[in-house]
């Protein structure tokens, strides 16, 4: 169920974040929501894990599953081959 949230930001801020929903094809509800879940879900997360990883380490997350059984070398080699075809 979506409700509404009435929010008092710096005009500039607004702007800003504006720009970047267009330039993302997001609105800016949704990357605002998106936020707020992480928070919310980063408290979560938090109190299982048994360490902390860094805000940075956590925002070069892509998404992406990487095999367990990934041979990373072999990857490495073809990627290496085809650049330098």
């Amino acid at each position: 169920m979506d409700t509404k949230l009435t929010l008092k930001l710096d005009k500039f801020v607004i702007e800003q974040a504006k720009e970047y929903a267009s330039s993302n094809h997001r609105s800016l509800s949704r990357i605002i929501e998106t936020y707020l879940r992480s928070l919310v879900n980063q408290d979560k997360r938090d109190e299982e894990d048994d360490f902390e990883i860094s805000p940075f380490v956590k925002s070069m997350s892509t998404g992406v599953k990487i095999p367990a059984d990934l041979d990373y070398k072999s990857e490495y080699l073809n990627h290496m081959t085809e650049k330098y075809k």
